[in-house]
């Protein structure tokens, strides 16, 4: 798919690998569209980048309905998006202080799994209006999993059971909008340097950085917004789910 003047939608786009992917998208030419919580940080964003914001629980109906009906007024319907919104809560199932609450292990599923559902029912409904390429495309969705889809450490059983559930839906959304012309898929990315990362001390960051096969360093946002790049110009790659971790392979703990 071409990026000049294509309204695309980043979940997540305040900070992190959304920003990443915000910025690459905007660099390319898209028209982009940053949903978040986090609205300072967000409408500062956008003003850099020359986007719009609009704040956005994605696991919320009405909310997401509105922030979409935002952007389609500001750009028009969505030809990408790329799902970054997430949570990563770290507990065990048994823990110190007894078993884990079952809402907490539902939170992270709503708003990782249930959220990225979210995003791209409404963002199909939008791409199966637009006009499609020579090739008969009309969008392209880009999901957000993780390693710990495959190597859940101790203490992440919502979060991997989430992102494990991102991982499943990529191929069966593939399948399924392939009649509308609409390309799904997922990056699992490893050790990133995100504002979690950064706010931990130097030789923590180092520690993890270590155990990290080649190069030995934590990846940036700008990178992960490469694979965004790559993902959207092939026209060819859909259905899959694409890790982005220097060959890390998680440890239980």
């Amino acid at each position: 798919m071409e990026f000049k003047n294509v309204p695309a939608i980043v979940t997540g786009g305040a900070s992190g690998l959304g920003e990443g992917a915000a910025r690459t998208l905007a660099a390319a030419g898209c028209k982009v569209a940053i949903f978040d919580m986090n609205a300072e940080r967000g409408e500062q964003v956008a003003a850099e980048i020359g986007g719009v914001f609009a704040q956005c629980d994605v696991a919320s109906t009405s909310s997401a309905e509105a922030a979409f009906a935002n952007a389609r007024e500001a750009h028009g319907p969505c030809g990408i998006l790329v799902n970054c919104a997430g949570i990563a809560p770290a507990a065990k199932i048994l823990g110190r202080d007894g078993v884990m609450p079952l809402e907490n292990f539902s939170k992270v599923i709503e708003v990782n799994l249930i959220g990225t559902f979210n995003m791209l029912r409404l963002a199909a409904a939008e791409m199966a209006q637009r006009e499609p390429n020579a090739d008969g495309e009309r969008g392209v969705v880009i999901n957000t999993a993780s390693v710990a889809a495959y190597e859940g450490q101790i203490g992440q059983a919502a979060y991997s059971a989430s992102k494990g559930g991102v991982v499943s839906l990529t191929l069966q959304a593939a399948r399924e909008l392939a009649r509308e012309g609409i390309r799904v898929n997922t990056i699992a990315p490893g050790l990133f340097m995100t504002p979690m990362m950064a706010g931990m001390p130097e030789e923590v960051q180092q520690s993890l950085a270590n155990t990290l096969p080649f190069p030995k360093r934590l990846g940036k946002p700008e990178e992960f917004g490469m694979m965004v790049d790559q993902m959207v110009r092939n026209p060819i790659l859909n259905g899959e789910v694409i890790r982005l971790d220097c060959a890390l392979r998680m440890a239980p703990k």
